[in-house]
């Protein structure tokens, strides 16, 4: 069954026309927070012995999906798809073109902005990628994280996993 949705009449806001009934339910469910990346990241990071973040923290530009917010550090868990990845190269929907683009072009700016005005206040930002939470990027990531995340009296990651560390070793220079 088709559904007609008009977003809004308002200047600067597209109408859709027709959409399938399965397009706007699909749309429907992305959700802003709790996504499964987002999950993710948090278990890494208490698995790694860095409890105490506020999630989608209100208080700062940009929501970060996750902040320390003693440490002064933001961390960004980007969808490919929603914020133009620029290792992805993912495609634009075929339909309503000029919608996409505008749409992408306004998520890139406001993500340009807000990481730029937490830099501005002293913040440390990290911008994780969907594709790096990928299971063969999980050991890159999880180290980046570790080392963005850490105190200066904390030990480098190798020291603080070291069997995870020799676990990467052969991988490098393997096959």
């Amino acid at each position: 069954m088709e559904a007609k949705i008009t977003v809004s009449s308002e200047p600067g806001r597209y109408d859709f026309g027709v959409v399938s009934t399965a397009t706007r339910k699909s749309m429907q469910g992305n959700k802003r927070r709790d996504t499964k990346p987002e999950i993710m990241v948090r278990r890494m990071l208490r698995e790694m012995g860095f409890p105490g973040y506020r999630c989608d923290w209100k208080k700062a530009p940009g929501r970060p999906d996750v902040a320390f917010v003693g440490r002064r550090r933001a961390i960004f868990i980007m969808g490919c798809f929603w914020h133009r990845c620029p290792v992805c190269n993912l495609s634009v929907p075929k339909k309503n073109v000029d919608y996409w683009e505008a749409k992408f072009a306004r998520n890139r700016e406001r993500d340009e902005r807000n990481l730029a005005t937490l830099e501005e206040m002293g913040w440390k930002v990290l911008v994780l990628w969907e594709h790096q939470l990928k299971k063969k990027e999980l050991p890159a990531t999880r180290k980046l994280l570790y080392e963005f995340v850490r105190r200066e009296d904390d030990p480098p990651y190798e020291e603080a996993f070291p069997e995870e560390g020799a676990e990467e070793g052969p991988e490098e220079g393997g096959v």
